[in-house]
């Protein structure tokens, strides 16, 4: 087969938005399917750094962040003197691109297991690590180093969005509770593919209705959205390999690195950038990027993590 089954089910979701088909998901649907897996990874990631924490990972998740703070500034100039975008637009697009997204990364594991290709278990913790600095730059991008009476309700967005709040959770509750999550889990690792296939049902949907948006604003939001996370995942890889992850691991951050939020960064950003389009980030991000990763992005990673790690 040339995809995974579960990435079958977003195609499905494009496919019957394009056809018009009468198929929607409720909003607290939707909502519960993310909750969900947000919960799982967090959980899963929280019992294997119980078992695997050793100091060699402070390292390891130092360098994560400063990935997370590089990223973004390198997609700034490309979307201001490319893209020719107003400064508040790019810094915004910017932190989308300098953050992670669940879902992308998600997938990347189911494909792994399928495949049984091993990787660090506590990977959750760089996906948690990962959604703050983009955020951070993004906003110093746009406004420099003043925000003002702004600075509480972005700190209260980023610490307190859903995303941050349910895997670090899940993360911490992992660790601290070990074998006793094993009462859980038969919910959220028996159920986690399937509640993953109903996901990207709902996001094919999602990125397919996102298409006509992205015909309205011009081949470089498009470009962008494919360019990007090539960089992206080119300089993930390379981090991987320098930090002596295995070949999943250094897939899994390069799949971190080509992915773009839609969740976290958002929410965080219609408080420290009001004047930012936001339509441009969600397209960029759910109508390209997303369905670039999924449908031919993760096999190129995949193949590229095998790659560095022949090279050593």
């Amino acid at each position: 087969m040339p995809f995974d089954v579960v990435v079958a089910f977003f195609i499905l979701g494009v496919v019957a938005k394009l056809m018009r088909a009468e198929l929607t998901f409720p909003k607290g649907l939707s909502q519960t399917l993310t909750l969900f897996l947000m919960i799982a990874i967090g959980l899963k990631g929280g019992v294997a750094l119980a078992d695997h924490a050793h100091t060699t990972l402070i390292t390891q998740a130092l360098a994560v962040i400063a990935f997370g703070v590089v990223l973004p500034f390198i997609a700034f100039p490309i979307l201001t003197y490319f893209g020719q975008l107003s400064k508040v637009d790019a810094a915004s697009i910017a932190a989308h691109y300098g953050s992670v997204s669940v879902g992308t990364y998600a997938v990347a594991v189911a494909v792994l297991d399928s495949q049984s290709i091993a990787y660090e278990a506590y990977f959750p913790l760089f996906v948690v690590l990962l959604e703050l600095p983009a955020i951070a730059v993004g906003v110093f991008l746009a406004k420099g180093a003043s925000l003002g009476s702004e600075r509480g309700k972005l700190l209260h967005e980023i610490f307190c969005s859903q995303g941050i709040v349910l895997m670090l959770g899940g993360l911490i509750i992992g660790w601290m509770w070990g074998e006793q999550t094993q009462q859980i889990m038969p919910f959220f690792k028996e159920l986690f593919h399937g509640i993953l296939a109903l996901f990207l049902l709902d996001m094919g949907l999602v990125a397919a209705s996102r298409l006509s948006f992205l015909k309205s604003t011009g081949s470089f939001i498009a470009t962008f959205g494919v360019i990007m996370p090539l960089i992206g995942s080119l300089l993930g890889g390379l981090l991987g390999n320098l930090l002596d992850l295995s070949v999943g691991g250094i897939t899994l951050l390069a799949v971190l690195g080509a992915s773009a939020s839609y969740i976290a960064v958002p929410a965080a950003l219609r408080v420290a950038l009001p004047k930012a389009n936001m339509s441009l980030s969600i397209t960029a991000s759910l109508a390209v990027t997303f369905p670039f990763n999924v449908l031919v992005g993760i096999p190129i990673y995949i193949s590229y993590g095998h790659w560095l790690a022949i090279l050593g």
